[in-house]
């Protein structure tokens, strides 16, 4: 059994200037290296919200390796983009136990990390959240049981998951993630990673 993978990558990345999808790191794009880490960890099916540059981002997406979703209303925050792929991960794969939840501009991200964090998640006895731990508190990547989808669908705004790890409605794993602080927001991040 397998948890589905939600990948938000709607954002229009204003800080940086340009789509961070699209960055090239070590010869493939932010995005293209999410979705393989995903299918490498095993967890399927992998849905990818996108919202800004949509036509552009999704050209950029392999072609079977993950199911686009538009999301027609990503200004309005991120948790917009958990409700599209919460609502497509139900059409799709309504027996999923959970959905992991990421994003694409966590350069320090491996398949090992996600297997570990679906080993656990799958191994407790009880519906439970497990999170990565990084700079001195609880983020994506997370995996969030079915039994909380109605949680993340009622999200506001910007506000995304984070809600949910702070208050979280049942048991809470974390995993150590070393080096999840580092994600690129801009172009000083960018040039710090390479």
């Amino acid at each position: 059994m397998t948890v589905a993978a939600l990948l938000l990558a709607a954002g229009a990345s204003r800080r940086l200037g340009q789509p961070k999808q699209l960055l090239k790191v070590n010869g493939e794009t932010l995005l293209e290296r999410a979705i393989r880490l995903v299918a490498e960890s095993g967890a399927s099916p992998v849905v990818t919200v996108l919202g800004a540059h949509f036509v552009e981002i999704s050209a950029a997406v392999p072609p079977g390796d993950s199911i686009r979703v538009l999301n027609g209303q990503w200004e309005q925050g991120i948790a917009t983009s958990i409700h599209a792929g919460i609502r497509a991960l139900d059409a799709i794969a309504p027996q999923s136990p959970g959905v992991l939840i990421l994003a694409c501009d966590q350069p320090r991200l491996t398949a090992d990390h996600l297997r570990a964090m679906n080993d656990a998640f799958l191994a407790q006895p009880e519906p439970s959240i497990v999170a990565s731990f990084y700079a001195g508190a609880l983020g994506v990547p997370a995996i969030f049981p079915r039994s909380v989808f109605a949680l993340l669908v009622n999200l506001k705004g910007d506000q995304g998951a984070r809600k949910l790890l702070a208050q979280p409605p049942c048991a809470l794993i974390s995993i150590d993630f070393p080096g999840g602080g580092i994600d690129i927001d801009t172009p000083a991040d960018l040039a710090r990673l390479q």
